[in-house]
């Protein structure tokens, strides 16, 4: 095992509970009047008595004159019994099963299902419950997850629509510094793996899937990214196969990292993050053993098994190929966050949100652009804090806005 890692992660988390904290307390910039703008501009007037507002409706109605009888488009069970009846079998209302269709339902249903979303997770209701005295204030919850993510209590705080975001506005002489973390997971894995030549194209001044298509994809960036994230989730179906091959050929101590932690987990041992963060055990495990990271093995207590670690061995080998990489980026996450609180402890500025891979701080004016220098500072020193000396850069793609949507 490695104790000084796992002691810098109980110090990480020590820091991110305080900064959740701190974030709760200033809350993000929100107008609840340029919300309320938004709702009705996309949804139309609300009816009195507290049925669906005018957009919603409409939609309903053209759902239902396509199909020739009245169906309730916010219950699934009756959308898929009416294009049953209409000779189309479906097994579920989802997105992309529904484009697959050719029926003049499909077109309002779609959207219906979009203005309700908005409707029923940030919509009238939302406003009141959480927007208060211009701020949002969700409960964040630092390592919510089994990864070390974390999840808010609450509020959809992370699934905040693109569309909804135009409510996220600064104050007057102030501005939201939007940072994107570039590539976050690819890099993380080159940092763990300490493949030479992976980390050698993360570490270059560049666009990380671009350098990897022109070494083995004849330039197709998109096709390098598949490959990359492909190795990371797992994707060992249609093309995967073979854009797996191709990265092993060029970077095989990244790609037998994570084989290794996928057969850790088909085995039902136990792998861990880069700073020791330990995975549920499968189901009926008794004994445990851990991959990825070279550790002693070590006797766990045992203990009833969860239920959400899976019995199905390529699925929970899925599971551990990614939980040695996304776990180990929630660790990078937790050291930037805790560096760039300290860069920015002598400024106005206010640490307002974070999720995963992307951090927003509210801050006057002329502090911008010190800000935004923080953040870049913050990702590579957590960088070194982490992995120790490597050549591996973690950059962001930073946006100084006065509304949040206008930053992507």
């Amino acid at each position: 095992a490695h104790p000084d890692r796992l002691r810098l992660l109980t110090a990480a988390e020590s820091a991110a509970f305080l900064i959740a904290a701190e974030m709760h307390h200033a809350g993000l910039p929100w107008r609840a009047d340029v919300h309320r703008a938004l709702l009705t501009e996309l949804l139309g007037e609300r009816y009195a008595g507290g049925g669906e507002p005018r957009r919603l409706a409409q939609l309903a109605d053209e759902i239902s004159a396509a199909f020739g009888r009245r169906v309730r488009p916010d219950l699934p069970a009756d959308v898929v019994k009416a294009f049953a009846e209409a000779g189309i079998r479906l097994r579920s209302t989802r997105r992309w099963e529904l484009q697959e269709v050719d029926h003049p339902a499909v077109a309002p249903l779609l959207l219906y299902k979009k203005l309700y979303r908005i409707y029923t997770a940030h919509g009238w209701s939302w406003l009141a419950d959480w927007v208060h005295e211009g701020r949002f204030r969700p409960e964040f919850v630092p390592a919510g997850t089994l990864t070390g993510r974390w999840v808010t209590h609450g509020g959809g705080a992370l699934q905040i629509p693109k569309v909804i975001r135009r409510a996220v506005v600064a104050d007057p002489g102030w501005r939201l510094v939007v940072a994107d973390a570039d590539q976050m997971e690819p890099r993380v894995l080159a940092a763990i793996s300490r493949d030479p030549a992976f980390m050698e194209v993360a570490g270059r001044p560049e666009d990380l899937y671009t350098a990897v298509s022109r070494q083995s994809f004849s330039g197709d960036r998109e096709q390098a990214k598949i490959a990359v994230l492909g190795a990371v989730y797992g994707q060992t179906s249609g093309d995967g196969l073979k854009n797996l091959a191709a990265l092993r050929r060029r970077f095989p101590r990244a790609v037998a990292y994570v084989d290794d932690a996928a057969r850790a987990g088909e085995e039902g041992r136990l792998v861990r993050t880069w700073l020791g963060r330990t995975c549920p055990p499968p189901a009926g495990a008794a004994e445990d053993g851990e991959a990825g990271i070279p550790q002693d093995r070590e006797d766990e207590a045992p203990g009833r098994p969860p239920s959400y670690a899976s019995t199905d061995t390529r699925a929970r080998g899925r599971f551990t190929r990614n939980f040695v990489v996304q776990g180990s980026a929630a660790d990078w996450a937790l050291l930037m966050l805790a560096a760039l609180r300290q860069a920015t402890a002598g400024m106005r500025a206010e640490l307002v949100f974070f999720q995963h891979d992307e951090v927003i701080v509210h801050c006057p004016a002329e502090e911008a652009e010190a800000v935004a220098e923080a953040i870049r500072t913050a990702g590579d020193r957590a960088g070194r804090i982490a992995f120790g000396d490597t050549p591996v850069r973690f950059p962001f793609t930073t946006a100084v806005v006065r509304c949040y949507a206008d930053a992507k």
